[in-house]
């Protein structure tokens, strides 16, 4: 999505230093460019906040139920291995923050995967519960309460840590240019509808 993001801001971009074209035989082109850019923006920002916000439920995935019993609020990321290869591959999501005695359900794509990792934080960066889960049947959804603060294996966990810095950071950048293509989108909109009146 990354590069989607970046090819739109650059042309919407492009599209507001066209609305400087008010004449001349590249007024019409430049005007139906801007058109395009501006609708096709909006339709794949649309798309894209439709899936983001629909139910995360994946054929033949495994249900992964996260249980805090713990007496503090922990930011969950669950870490899928898929790595047959060793290739270093792991998908980390964000489960998200979990209240004492309450939980979350998320879903796993396990077809190249037969484990995955748990990381809890308190804060931001304070990793304070990690713990390491193999799936021997996919047929059977998992349940993980977590009762209190270990770390099962320093060594993963630092290889844990350093993905979901990763991971934080990438959604870090991509919200910064969803932000400017927001921003460009909102001027270009105000421009188009301005020549209309």
């Amino acid at each position: 999505m990354g590069l989607i993001v970046f090819a739109l801001f650059l042309s919407l971009a492009f599209s507001l230093l066209l609305s400087k074209v008010k004449s001349g035989r590249g007024a019409e082109w430049a005007k139906l460019f801007r058109i395009a850019s501006v609708i096709i923006s909006i339709s794949v920002f649309t798309y894209w906040f439709i899936k983001k916000s629909a139910v995360g439920v994946v054929n033949d995935a495994v249900g992964l139920q996260v249980i805090n019993t713990l007496p503090q609020t922990l930011d969950f990321y669950v870490i899928n291995i898929n790595d047959q290869d060793n290739n270093g591959i792991l998908d980390v999501k964000h489960i998200g923050k979990i209240r004492p005695e309450h939980y979350r359900i998320e879903y796993l794509k396990m077809d190249r995967s037969d484990e995955y990792w748990i990381a809890g934080y308190l804060g931001k960066k304070n990793l304070v519960y990690f713990s390491q889960h193999s799936v021997p049947n996919k047929n059977i959804d998992q349940i993980v309460e977590v009762q209190n603060y270990i770390n099962q294996s320093v060594k993963l966990s630092d290889k844990a840590k350093k993905q979901v810095e990763a991971y934080n950071y990438e959604n870090i950048k991509l919200g910064i240019w969803v932000t400017l293509d927001f921003l460009l989108l909102f001027l270009n909109l105000m421009l188009l509808l301005k020549r209309k009146k």
